[in-house]
Formats: structure tokens, C-alpha cells, sequence
């Protein structure tokens, strides 16, 4: 366990919920062991109830691993681009949290997309707020007939999760009271020369801004 999830109160939120229903769980059992049927389906509607609810408040937990809290415009990652040939150039990203990745890329542009989580108020209250992770980086050319025709070249950048909370808001509605997860941004610039880049991130989407062009 990350000592980031260990210090999340939702983490702490769902334990006590899980145990409170695991108690009332056993407070039906032992119910329905003295024939209480009224006490039993009251317990074990109640326990069941406190598991889903300490349940939904894991995952938002663990989906919340990786996002990076977002208060204002900040750096997402420095980038340091190299063409390489014609239409084809590397892209070292170094992350803020010391990460570095490099990828050959096809196209003209390097292209750079995003999620961005926004909490409604009543989740602000909550302790959370706009959070972002960086999802893919790709090749992008000039030509729409290229776009279609030549060899394409994306990957991701966002880590593996147990949970992804953007999916999860896409296909259920229960967290509609708190999320609105419909949030994607994207940016891209032209490849011409070697260069070192900025990806930046503010609660309007994402810009890429030039630091060096030009310098080897």
C-alpha cells in the first residue's frame, strides 16, 4: 500500500464503514439464530447497505492513485524532442515525480492528451478537488490523408490502477453526485527542430509551451 493511499480518508472512511457493516452482519446472524426475522432483514439490510457505501469509497481511494491535485496552472511534465528523420522524432518526458520515458514517435507534431477529474462542491468539502493525470502522448501529422494512411505511433503515460475512476464514471452513474469525469484535454505543436518543451496543465486544459528551440 502507498503511503499516499494509507493517508487518504477515504481509506479510513471505507475501513470504518467495512467494519460497521461486518458488525451488523453478525448482529443479523445472530438474530435470526433467535428467530428475530424483523431484527434480521433490518441488520442485514443495514450491514450490506455500510459494505457498498465502504465500497465505493475504496475505490474512489484507489482511483484517486496517480491523479495529481491541480490548483492552479502548474508543470505536468518537461519534454526534450529530437527529430530523428523525415516525420519521425523522439520524445523524452521527464514527470515531476522523477519518472523519465522516451518514445519514437511518426508525424509532424507531437500530440499530448490528458484527464482531468472535476469535483462538484459537495466532493470539495470532502477534501477533493480538480486532480489530473497525463494519459497519451502520439505522432501527429499535418495532413488529414497521412492521419488516415500512415503509420500511426501513440502510447500511454498514465501508470496502471486497480481502479480507473474516468472509465468507471463513464459506465455507471453512481458517481454522478460527486464527479464529472467527461473532462479530456489535448495540446500539440510542431516538430522541427530539437527542442525542449513544457506540458502544462491549468483547470482549462492543457498548453505546451516552447523553453529552447533550436538548442542541441
Amino acid at each position: 500500500m502507498s503511503s499516499e493511499l494509507a493517508t487518504s480518508p477515504f481509506l479510513l472512511v471505507a475501513v470504518t464503514l467495512a467494519a460497521l457493516g461486518a458488525i451488523l452482519l453478525l448482529a443479523a446472524i445472530a438474530a435470526l439464530a433467535r428467530a428475530r426475522r424483523l431484527r434480521f432483514t433490518l441488520r442485514t439490510l443495514t450491514g450490506l447497505l455500510l459494505l457498498s457505501l465502504g465500497g465505493l469509497a475504496a475505490s474512489v481511494g484507489i482511483g484517486m492513485q496517480g491523479y495529481r491535485a491541480l490548483t492552479h496552472e502548474e508543470i505536468a511534465a518537461r519534454v526534450v524532442v529530437r527529430p530523428a528523420g523525415p516525420q519521425r522524432f523522439t520524445a523524452t518526458f521527464a514527470f515531476p515525480d522523477g519518472r523519465k520515458q522516451t518514445f519514437e514517435l511518426a508525424g509532424d507534431e507531437i500530440y499530448v492528451d490528458a484527464h482531468i477529474l472535476k469535483w462538484k462542491p459537495v466532493a470539495n468539502i470532502l477534501g477533493l478537488h480538480t486532480a489530473y493525470e497525463l494519459d497519451r502522448v502520439a505522432g501527429r501529422y499535418h495532413a488529414i490523408d497521412q492521419e488516415r494512411t500512415a503509420p500511426r505511433t501513440i502510447y500511454a503515460l498514465g501508470q496502471d490502477r486497480p481502479v480507473d475512476l474516468f472509465s468507471l464514471r463513464r459506465r455507471h452513474t453512481f458517481l454522478a453526485p460527486l464527479l464529472d469525469a467527461e473532462y479530456g484535454s489535448a495540446t500539440f505543436v510542431p516538430v522541427t527542430q530539437p527542442a525542449e518543451v513544457e506540458v502544462r496543465v491549468s483547470t482549462s486544459g492543457l498548453l505546451i509551451r516552447k523553453l529552447n528551440a533550436g538548442q542541441q
